[in-house]
């Protein structure tokens, strides 16, 4: 029994696992000027922003900036906050806008490096180059990760997904209001507000 135990180890690591990065080594890469998000030990470049895409997240942030300040909800984090939501192999994301409540600041501090686990909030800001599946994987990622609610903006169509499950979303557009419902208590602005 004893030698049959001994031949069912672990199988060695392959040569594309031992190339694994971590969150650490993501945070020592030399600043090249280029944003990367680490996705299971893997670099992914992100390309800038375009012009439109920068608007909405500005606007979106800077809306839920003001408003989460003025009620001391907690902190409203810009587009290159890290977000280590997973380990072993380690996934960081960098959601164009998040909210991290007052109660999550309490428990981690203000902390210099990646934030451990997901935002309350994470706002991510379609670009033309993302595919639907790409933004699926980012909104299960957060979702799984933690994360109580999803905002997904599309500046083509002028509309907004709120994620709380990958079952539970509501789809806005115009005159709609988005809300934060219990996770960003009493914030509300309609959809249109965002776009310019």
């Amino acid at each position: 029994m004893a030698g049959t135990q001994l031949n069912q180890s672990k199988p060695a690591l392959s040569a594309a696992q031992h190339n694994l990065l971590t969150a650490d080594d993501l945070a020592k890469q030399p600043d090249d000027g280029t944003r990367y998000e680490l996705v299971k030990g893997v670099l992914q470049k992100m390309p800038p922003a375009g012009f439109e895409h920068g608007i909405c997240a500005a606007e979106i942030g800077s809306k839920l900036n003001v408003y989460v300040k003025t009620h001391k909800l907690g902190y409203v984090c810009g587009a290159e906050t890290g977000f280590k939501i997973a380990q072993n192999p380690d996934t960081v994301r960098a959601p164009d806008a998040a909210f991290v409540g007052q109660a999550s600041i309490e428990q981690q501090g203000i902390v210099r490096g990646y934030w451990e686990g997901a935002p309350d909030l994470a706002v991510e800001v379609i670009s033309p180059g993302d595919t639907y599946a790409e933004v699926a994987e980012k909104v299960e990622e957060w979702l799984t990760a933690g994360c109580r609610m999803v905002w997904v903006i599309n500046p083509r169509r002028e509309t907004v997904e709120v994620y709380r499950s990958n079952e539970d979303f509501t789809l806005l557009r115009g005159t709609d209001t988005l809300d934060g419902g219990d996770v960003v208590e009493g914030f509300r602005c309609q959809v249109q507000d965002i776009f310019a």
